[in-house]
């Protein structure tokens, strides 16, 4: 299974064309519920800069990456000429009509539980809103949605 981080640290590109997605996510899915975590797709393409940004910027801040590692199995999901992946963006519901990157969140089960629009975790022109991710993420982590954190004690 492809996972980008890594590679990113290694110089290479976030999104594999050539990939077979659907059984990489089939994996992430498996991975997710064994880790009690979600899935976290990210959609776009090596060509786009907004994409290479937020890995970038995830990576780099601790609170984010660690949140990311801690509740998230993270995927990038490729979109490009060479591939564009259309049977698993419509199996998702055409996240991509948000433009690039454009995020997925999966539960344990691998059903979509959520699309989030990139450009509304933007902060100016060149990068992302710390407060702005944070609150997308935890938003959406398993605890978050867990029943139990909001019962009456």
């Amino acid at each position: 299974m492809l996972f980008a981080l890594p590679l990113a640290a290694q110089g290479k590109k976030l999104y594999n064309p050539t990939a077979n997605a659907a059984a990489d996510i089939e994996m992430a899915v498996k991975k997710a519920a064994a880790e009690k975590k979600f899935v976290l797709l990210q959609g776009g393409g090596n060509w786009c800069k907004w994409c290479i940004e937020f890995a970038r910027f995830a990576k780099a801040d601790t609170q984010i990456d660690s949140l990311i590692n801690s509740s998230f199995v993270w995927y990038h999901l490729n979109y490009s000429k060479e591939n564009e992946n259309l049977p698993l963006f419509a199996k998702y519901g055409y996240p991509q009509r948000f433009g690039f990157p454009v995020f997925i969140v999966l539960n344990e089960k691998g059903e979509r539980i959520h699309l989030q629009d990139s450009a509304l975790l933007e902060d100016g022109k060149s990068s992302y809103s710390k407060e702005k991710v944070l609150e997308f993420l935890n938003g959406w982590t398993p605890k978050a949605l867990d029943p139990s954190q909001y019962e009456k004690k």
